[in-house]
């Protein structure tokens, strides 16, 4: 079998927007201390966008400058209600570094 070429014009990517991408920031002790520290910021990002996706909504959301992004695809960890066995949903995280100048304020 032959690999048949999309059409032309067609788009083999998904395009998000900005606000599509980023689903909330991660506010915890662990990154609180990373964005004192180190200028970086954790947010749940959707499982299909890239890093340069993340890059994108980052800059136009927040308007500053990103360095460098880091993700993670999340296992959904086993739990259990009463008799039941369940398991929590996967997610993907992104870690954004930011220029040294660039903050964010989330409170």
């Amino acid at each position: 079998m032959a690999n048949i070429a999309p059409p032309s014009g067609s788009k083999t990517k998904m395009e998000l927007d900005s606000h599509q991408i980023l689903f909330r920031p991660l506010v915890t002790e662990k990154g609180m201390q990373q964005s004192n520290e180190l200028n970086q910021y954790a947010f749940e990002i959707n499982p299909l966008a890239t890093k340069c996706d993340v890059r994108r909504a980052v800059e136009e959301l927040f308007e500053v400058k990103v360095v460098r992004v880091a993700t993670q695809n999340r296992k959904g960890k086993p739990r259990r209600h009463r008799y039941r066995q369940g398991k929590t949903k996967s997610w993907k995280k992104a870690i954004v570094t930011l220029d040294g100048e660039h903050r964010i304020d989330f409170f």
